[in-house]
């Protein structure tokens, strides 16, 4: 299916239900729905491989035997059933995935967390009229084996987030990273096979999945009009922890549309990390690759109280859990890992150039000494749906060849203009990927530094500061400035409460009286 293709389908497909739901939740319908049909689509593919080797007892032997296909789908939830349905509509889809659910263990709490039939205010909020006409644009496009790339999902997520959602991402608790910035990640990290990949906040699964794509790309074969990986190579080992639950359950759709046995949880990484080993301490790999919630608020208690020895660094500020979530996937690499992390600009540079301590530099600083930073790369302004600011990528290497440098990249100026967003286009993601593994100062693009030169600028790792780009003049973007406010106020009260202690010690009394 090509892209143009695909976006008209979706399109048809939210006006189906436009006005019974709000254009944010589209998605939350019809990707269930896409994906209840790709399972039903496959297992008609795979029904017609038995038929052909075993002749006309291929279904009666997959109701037997359900270990015969991927996913057994029960009668009432195959697309033709529904299709044909009328009557109750709404309780049927229900009821329907309910059924796949209970014969497939593995897609429980996955392709069931939609209940078509719910109401509000004693209301239907998706009638069956408005369902019937969603299932006869989904009807239009066959989501076989041969009829579509796995990336299917993915691709009509990101559709649906670009086109109704946007603005949505993190109110919603949602972040999802732009397809081919996904793409520059997995170039960066380069997986190998075998290679156990993590993400600590996965969302929709498209970073790890990406990498899986890499490596298909690097390693693959063509069989049957699909690439695949030769047996003498070993597939990725892929995990990861969302703590959405309508979210974690479309990295599982996505793992399972891509075929792949993929270890994904639920729950809070930050409090209670899902992977862990036989002696209770975090599980490492090879590779970690994550975009989590720029700035997001942790109370310092939940670093000081953390019991999985990931803070030796420093103890981020409550204001932005950035160097707590880099300390986290620090802890989570193995003694050779690398990880590749979308942050926003001010991880690299706040703090910087203040005459009193601060924590985000003196974490980062940490990470500056131990040698342990091998490039940020600066993206262009407004590619990501929640912002218009642009991010960076940081990159670790705990194996470093280029020891005691740190490269640089200023991309702000490799995108192409899009409406509503920019993006990267593919000669962009190979100019980077190029520069990085080349290792390559070049002139209005990258600059190699030495740590001391960082040290000299006090840990500021801005790209910009070190490579200049059409002398356009920095803007501070608002969510910086509010970061910016939001520490030096809880720079205030502490300075505050040290102030009281010392005056409690002296005997005299509280400081605030005088000023009130």
């Amino acid at each position: 299916m090509e892209l143009k293709t695909l976006e008209t389908w979706l399109w048809d497909a939210a006006c189906a239900i436009r006005g019974p739901v709000d254009a944010p939740k589209f998605k939350d319908y019809i990707l269930p729905l896409v994906f209840l049909k790709r399972l039903s689509d496959v297992f008609d593919d795979e029904i017609d491989e038995l038929r052909q080797r075993l002749g006309p007892g291929a279904l009666f032997l997959a109701e037997r035997d359900h270990k015969s296909v991927r996913f057994f789908i029960p009668e009432p939830a195959r697309w033709e059933t529904i299709r044909k349905r009328r009557k109750d509509l709404g309780q049927h889809l229900t009821d329907a995935v309910r059924a796949v659910a209970r014969e497939n263990p593995r897609l429980q709490g996955v392709i069931d967390m939609v209940d078509f039939n719910a109401t509000a205010a004693g209301q239907r909020i998706v009638p069956d009229d408005n369902l019937a006409q969603l299932i006869e644009v989904l009807s239009r496009q066959r989501l076989g084996l041969l009829d579509v790339e796995p990336d299917i999902l993915g691709r009509a997520y990101e559709y649906l987030l670009r086109k109704f959602a946007e603005g949505q991402g993190q109110s919603a608790g949602e972040f999802y990273t732009p397809r081919e910035v996904a793409i520059l990640m997995a170039r960066l990290l380069e997986p190998q096979p075998g290679m156990a990949v993590y993400d600590p906040t996965c969302g929709s699964g498209g970073l790890i999945i990406k990498c899986h794509l890499r490596l298909l790309e690097t390693h693959g074969t063509i069989q049957n009009g699909r690439r695949i990986l030769p047996n003498q190579f070993k597939q990725l080992r892929l995990f990861g922890q969302e703590i959405n639950p309508a979210t974690y359950a479309m990295a599982c759709m996505n793992a399972v549309i891509h075929d792949l046995d993929a270890a994904i949880r639920i729950g809070d990484t930050m409090r209670q990390p899902a992977f862990r080993d036989d002696a209770g301490r975090l599980q490492t790999f090879d590779l970690v690759v994550a975009n989590p919630m720029w700035n997001q608020n942790f109370p310092t208690e939940v670093y000081e109280n953390d019991t999985y020895e990931r803070f030796g660094l420093g103890i981020p500020p409550a204001s932005s859990a950035d160097w707590g979530w880099l300390q986290h996937m620090n802890a989570s690499l193995k003694e050779d890992g690398r990880m590749a992390v979308v942050l926003d600009t001010g991880a690299v540079s706040r703090g910087s150039g203040n005459q009193s301590s601060n924590r985000e530099r003196d974490i980062r600083k940490a990470f500056v000494e131990r040698d342990l930073i091998e490039a940020v790369i600066l993206l262009p302004e407004n590619l990501f749906y929640n912002t218009t600011a642009p991010g960076i990528i940081l990159v670790i290497n705990k194996a470093k060849v280029h020891k005691g440098e740190i490269l640089l990249i200023n991309a702000s100026q490799q995108f192409a203009k899009g409406r509503p967003k920019n993006y990267l286009a593919d000669e962009h993601i190979e100019r980077i990927a190029d520069v990085y593994h080349g290792w390559r100062a070049e002139e209005g693009l990258s600059a190699i530094i030495a740590v001391e030169e960082a040290a000299r600028n006090d840990y500021n790792l801005s790209p910009s500061r070190y490579v200049a780009s059409n002398n356009k003049e920095e803007i501070l973007p608002l969510e910086e400035a509010m970061v910016l406010l939001a520490e030096a106020e809880e720079e205030r009260a502490a300075a505050d409460r040290e102030l009281e202690a010392v005056l409690a010690q002296l005997g005299l009394g509280s400081w605030r009286h005088g000023r009130e």
